[in-house]
């Protein structure tokens, strides 16, 4: 999915006063998470124009669906019609013959005892082939006024009645009343049916039936406006002199009836070979053929009947191509909209079984987490700051972090700021904090610096732009009681809240946090703890070699590899830390990108996990194959979703789409009071929900969208760094300063020297706790919390600033990385 990242530069240990003396290698300035760009930055402009195509194309086929199929007026023929003035129609028409050429003015009647039988709205695939038979039989030659789109549906058909030796004609396009039509649309109509017609048979034909027409005497002013339009554009209109009622049914004997000419002159007889059940139209046909045939009256096609001089003709190369590409538009756009149809039914249906799933889940881990992890955590505990430009909240990071309630070490590694984050630590002369300067070298780097100069057994890894609450870090290490718990993740919860964009990324990970996490949990599958507020065993850390730079997730890279190992990874919604998240809509999308992108890298890369045993094949199975669905697939289908969306309120009952709508809200709102109610939080920012999904949702989409691209074409992404706002403050007093702040290690923690390599960097041997035995790599995690319902659960989250992202999907209705249960920005 990605090219091959640089080589790891080895790093020596820090000197005396903390700077890191090693030189790093250019490969790996190269994959700084500031400043430099990656090894390979390959810009892609090709799959924004690609989607856009898709998205233009699949509009044109659900417009042109929604035109031939939703705005198709059902209406039968013979339906009531106001009466309409007639002061326009010249007396030479109304009393004229049923054949009008309109643009002269001109009019024709059929032959004495001459018949001409037509049938309209066809052709069906039903009733057109049974009429066929019996007009085959009795060897009679009539008139088809076909409508287009059905002829786009039954192009066969079509063919079949010209091969037999009928006359085919329009009927319109969608069946539409050309009189109340506007101008274009009638062109538009005309146009549309000839090019099937001339698609699916070869011919052009001049015949014309307005919908909805009937004897000359009935023509009003706009059917006589729309009988001289199509005059000017080369129809001639054929009206009738006799309608069989048989669209009403009235019976065998009536239409029969109703079909007789009553008088010697030459008739146009209306008759429908579709717009439903015609077994009477069938029927009556088989009595009343040969029964006139008796009488002596003479069967024609229209144009035979008035002598019209060969009124069909061979279509041209142009016309017929087009046509062609008409009637496979119009299928494909059939198939396209029965496609799209099943698959709403079954995001639908997912997205309701992903919502019971998440509630269900929330609803037990909250009965579980009243059980106590164990005895205790009480052994003090290292935390690292990898820093890089954090001089806007620095200080407040550093000084919560020394209000805990728990013993720490503070070590800040600082990798080569330019904005004197450093500095600023150091200038604080505050107790239990180290600072340790590298080389711009990426986030990895910086953490595995930190990892090897730290001297306790548990670790906690925190951003440069996070402030802990007091207890955060003693309930962050409490699970480390269960003897094979590799790594927690904390809460992490958003400070910038103002404004809508703020307001928006605090329900998504309230939400997310309270709700998918707590799934992710049950399931042992947790794909991510976060680099904003995580803890680590050391031992585990170690066992897979570290933090790696492989991806730019390296927060999920690294879980997923814990996972892997056979460690339970859990979640304490206890350990709260407060985050900065993005401001803007662009500082938004370049952290969401790297999220995301960095998710997708993580998943290519432990993909065997889907075929191993333990907690590895619990990762695989259920992490990442929830991950795929529902933070990949279906988040690639939104935009669709989206269009199909706006398709039923143009096309559909707008009553029915708002209501499924209203309803996918509601259940929104009830999954975010649920989780706000879980999380201790107010409410009220869920008023902005709704106008999350028509902003925020669609950004996400685009997120995701962009962040497939870019995987499938190989390309990788730069480090960008988060545009801090300096909104962080220490939520209690901080510690005093003192004159001098010597890094000594604390009280209680393993002071032996460290030989162990550990991702280029010197690494001390850290064994765990006797009570903490480590466990071996895919033995499976007891008791199975799916069968022991008093086994201890946690969860998940992310980093906010340089690693991408998490895993756990949020409230948006599957938006992928919007709703992974990232805390940070």
């Amino acid at each position: 999915m990605h090219g091959t990242p640089a080589p790891h530069a080895r790093t020596a240990p820090p000197d005396a006063a903390g700077r890191n003396t090693h030189p790093v290698s250019k490969n790996r300035r190269r994959r700084s998470y500031g400043r430099h760009t990656s090894v390979r930055n390959v810009p892609l402009r090709t799959h924004w124009l690609l989607l856009t195509t898709l998205v233009l194309t699949l509009s044109a086929a659900l417009l042109l669906e929604g035109y031939t199929q939703h705005l198709f007026d059902e209406r039968p023929d013979g339906a009531p019609r106001g009466q309409a003035s007639g002061a326009s129609v010249p007396a030479a028409i109304s009393s004229g013959g049923p054949v009008i050429e309109g643009a002269a003015g001109r009019t024709a009647t059929p032959a004495p005892r001459t018949i001409a039988l037509t049938f309209d709205d066809g052709p069906d695939p039903v009733w057109t082939p049974k009429i066929l038979d019996v007009l085959r039989r009795n060897d009679v030659q009539a008139t088809f006024f076909t409508v287009g789109t059905r002829v786009a549906e039954n192009p066969d058909l079509a063919r079949r009645i010209v091969d037999e030796g009928h006359q085919i004609g329009l009927h319109s396009f969608t069946h539409t009343d050309l009189g109340t039509a506007s101008a274009w649309r009638r062109s538009l109509e005309l146009r549309e049916t000839q090019l099937v017609i001339a698609g699916a048979t070869g011919v052009t034909t001049p015949l014309l039936r307005p919908p909805y027409s009937s004897t000359n005497k009935a023509l009003g002013d706009a059917d006589w406006n729309a009988v001289v339009q199509a005059g000017q554009e080369g129809y001639l209109t054929v009206l009738t002199t006799l309608d069989s009622q048989d669209w009403r049914r009235p019976g065998v004997e009536a239409i029969v009836a109703a079909a007789t000419p009553s008088d010697s002159a030459g008739h146009i007889v209306l008759l429908h070979d579709a717009g439903g059940d015609r077994t009477q139209t069938i029927a009556a046909l088989e009595q009343l053929v040969p029964r006139l045939k008796a009488s002596g009256w003479k069967f024609a096609t229209v144009g035979d009947a008035v002598s019209l001089p060969a009124p069909m003709q061979n279509a041209g190369t142009a016309d017929r191509w087009q046509g062609l590409a008409l009637i496979t538009a119009i299928g494909t756009s059939s198939r396209l909209l029965d496609l799209l149809t099943w698959l709403l039914w079954a995001a639908g249906a997912i997205s309701l079984f992903r919502a019971v799933a998440v509630f269900v889940a929330a609803r037990r881990h909250v009965r579980m987490r009243r059980r106590p992890w164990g005895a205790p955590v009480t052994e003090p505990v290292s935390v690292i700051v990898p820093a890089y430009n954090e001089s806007a909240g620095i200080e407040a990071a550093v000084r919560s972090l020394l209000a805990s309630d728990h013993p720490v070490e503070v070590i800040v590694v600082d990798d080569g700021s330019t904005d004197g984050t450093a500095d600023i630590v150091e200038a604080l002369r505050l107790p239990g904090v180290r600072v340790i300067r590298q080389q711009n070298a990426g986030k990895p780097a910086a953490l595995n610096t930190g990892i090897a100069a730290a001297s306790c057994n548990l670790l906690v890894m925190v951003d440069g732009d996070t402030v802990f609450e007091p207890d955060a870090v003693r309930m962050i290490v409490q699970p480390f009681a269960h003897r094979r718990v590799g790594a927690v993740s904390g809460n992490a919860k958003v400070v910038n809240r103002g404004g809508l964009l703020g307001r928006w990324q605090h329900i998504e990970y309230v939400v997310g946090f309270n709700l998918d996490r707590r799934l992710f949990d049950l399931a042992e599958c947790m794909p991510t703890v976060p680099g904003a507020v995580g803890a680590f065993r050391r031992e585990a850390l170690l066992r897979v070699g570290g933090v790696s730079d492989t991806t730019l997730a390296e927060d999920t890279d690294l879980t997923m590899a814990l996972c892997r190992d056979g460690w339970r990874v859990v979640y304490e919604e206890r350990a709260k830390a407060w985050t900065e998240a993005p401001a803007s809509l662009g500082a938004l999308w370049k952290q969401r990108y790297r999220w995301c992108y960095g998710t997708l890298q993580a998943m290519w890369k432990h993909r065997g996990a889907l075929a191993q045993r333990g907690q590895a094949g619990k990762l695989g199975r259920r992490g990442l194959v929830y991950l795929l669905m529902f933070q990949v697939l279906l988040p690639l289908l939104a935009p669709v979703v989206d269009v199909f969306a706006v398709y039923g309120l143009v096309f559909l009952d707008p009553l029915r789409i708002v209501g499924l709508w209203t309803a996918f809200l509601l259940l929104q709102v009830l999954m975010g009071l649920y989780a706000f109610r879980l999380d201790g939080e107010r409410p009220g920012p869920l008023w902005s929900l709704p106008l999350q999904q028509f902003v925020y949702r669609q950004l996400m989409y685009l997120v995701v969208i962009q962040s497939v691209f870019t995987a499938v074409a190989g390309s990788r992404l730069r480090w960008q760094r988060m545009e801090r706002y300096g909104s962080l403050q220490v939520p209690v007093a901080p510690s005093e300063p003192l004159a001098e702040a010597p890094a000594e290690p604390l009280a209680g923690a393993p002071a032996t020297p460290r030989a162990e390599p550990l991702y280029g960097y010197a690494a001390p041997p850290a064994p765990a706790p006797a009570s903490s035995p480590a466990p071996q790599a895919g033995e499976p995690w007891a008791p199975d919390p799916w069968a022991d319902p008093a086994a201890p659960y946690g969860g998940h989250a992310t980093d906010p600033s340089w690693g991408p992202h998490p895993a756990a999907p949020g409230p948006q209705n599957h938006i992928w990385p919007s709703q992974q249960g990232h805390p940070g920005p």
